[in-house]
């Protein structure tokens, strides 16, 4: 299985998220993770796609999304020529005697304590997914009580590929 990160620049249209992963269920692909946001103009949105697959069905399933009528261009972020991030909040469980081991290993990730309770810190942190991965495993010693990302969002270095619509 290899995985494959999808940018695509699709109309902002309603719909338009549903018939991308539609197209998905339909084939019997799974989405890793997908990621949406209107782009400096509000005509169009970015759709960032996580998809894993044997590389035939990678393939067809990108010519197949370039054929969809929201779609205007569709780039596959090389992990070499590209920028790709995600963002994690974790809330751990954290008595005041645990607190500072917990923001020593934030402050070593270059993450930010965001909110302070009487028994938790909710932490931010952007990164790749093996940055966030290692994050996770030096929390092990802590109770991680809940746990979002966003899933991956990029864009290919350069502007020699820059589509303006």
């Amino acid at each position: 299985m290899k995985q494959r990160v999808l940018s695509l620049l699709v109309d902002n249209t309603a719909g338009v998220l549903s018939r991308i992963s539609g197209l998905f269920s339909r084939r019997g692909y799974n989405i890793e993770s997908i990621s949406a946001g209107v782009t400096a103009d509000p005509k169009f949105t970015r759709i960032t796609v996580v998809c894993n697959g044997d590389p035939l069905a990678l393939e067809q399933i990108t010519s197949q999304l370039a054929k969809l009528v929201d779609v205007r261009d569709i780039k596959v972020l090389d992990p070499m020529e590209s920028v790709s991030r995600e963002l994690m909040l974790i809330k751990v469980s954290a008595r005041s005697e645990q607190r500072p081991g917990v923001v020593s290993v934030a402050n070593i990730f270059r993450a930010n304590i965001i909110d302070v309770g009487k028994d938790s810190m909710i932490i931010e942190l952007t990164g790749t997914q093996n940055k966030l991965a290692a994050f996770i495993d030096l929390l092990s010693d802590y109770e991680i009580l809940e746990l979002a990302r966003t899933g991956i969002t990029g864009l290919s270095r350069g502007s020699k590929d820059v589509r303006y619509l």
